[in-house]
């Protein structure tokens, strides 16, 4: 099968250049890059689960992940400032194809009593954020091998300039929109 991008350049662009009007082939609204995001709120206590989800996420996204750290200590949430709370990988280029094809069509398939994705969760701006409840659904992750199911947000962030054209961009990709 030929690669995301290349269906992309064949199949998507003519369709949106077509849809909307562009004048030029520059207008056409592409995907810049996907965000995977895994806060770890009970990496405070136990240091081992932030390499968990990095060994995890890089079996998921074949990208090495970043450890974020907390911006400003919380006495509440007994949080300061510099502790790891999070995981996440920036895609771009060929891996982001990668795994936005593997997202569409393998992993979101095997959730159970899935419907599609909301068409809600766009920002305004052509951006569309989802989540995904847990790690389980990607053929990389096996179940004997993991200490607790988590779940992870994933940005996609497009150079559309309305929600119209991300939907349009991401339903043309594969995305599996809630009818």
């Amino acid at each position: 099968m030929a690669s995301l991008r290349e269906y992309y350049v064949s199949d998507v662009a003519p369709a949106l250049m077509k849809k909307f009007g562009y004048k030029s082939v520059m207008q056409i609204p592409k995907l810049d890059k996907v965000v995977i995001n895994v806060g770890a709120g009970d990496a405070k206590d136990n240091a081992k689960v932030i390499d968990a989800i990095m060994t995890d996420l890089a079996a998921i996204t074949g990208q090495k992940p970043v450890v974020c750290r907390a911006k400003k200590s919380v006495a509440n949430f007994k949080l300061r400032e510099g502790m790891p709370i999070g995981v996440k990988v920036t895609l771009r280029g060929e891996k982001m194809y990668e795994f936005v094809n593997k997202l569409f069509n393998v992993a979101f398939p095997r959730v159970r009593d899935f419907r599609g994705i909301s068409a809600n969760s766009f920002d305004g701006k052509g951006n569309y954020s989802t989540g995904v409840k847990e790690q389980l659904i990607f053929p990389e992750i096996e179940y004997d091998k993991i200490d607790k199911v988590r779940g992870m947000d994933i940005n996609f962030i497009t150079t559309a300039q309305t929600d119209e054209e991300g939907r349009e961009l991401l339903s043309l990709l594969g995305a599996p929109f809630i009818k």
